[in-house]
């Protein structure tokens, strides 16, 4: 069952990445694909990587417009964990 959870999210992760491509107005800064290293950590109880707590601390400033995103938000608790255990402060989203 994990290794289902894991591809669904690594297929909904290419498709966000996909539907989310900066165009010349946008910033290419948020890029929910960055967070790839995080699967792991996102969708079960494992520590997350270097890797992961990198990309998290590149991404900390995204993290409001990702929970404010319907097809995203639901891994936002989880997230908030796995940047606890990074030691990355979540910014507040109000």
């Amino acid at each position: 069952m994990k290794c289902s959870n894991l591809v669904v999210f690594f297929c909904a992760m290419s498709v966000l990445a996909l539907l989310r491509a900066p165009t010349a107005v946008e910033s290419a800064t948020c890029s929910i694909a960055q967070l790839t290293p995080c699967a792991a950590a996102i969708l079960s109880s494992a520590e997350p990587s270097s890797a992961c707590c990198s990309r998290l601390q590149e991404q900390s400033s995204c993290l409001c417009e990702y929970k404010n995103d319907p097809s995203l938000s639901i891994y936002f608790t989880a997230g908030q964990k796995v940047a606890a255990a990074c030691k990355i402060t979540v910014p507040s989203c109000d």
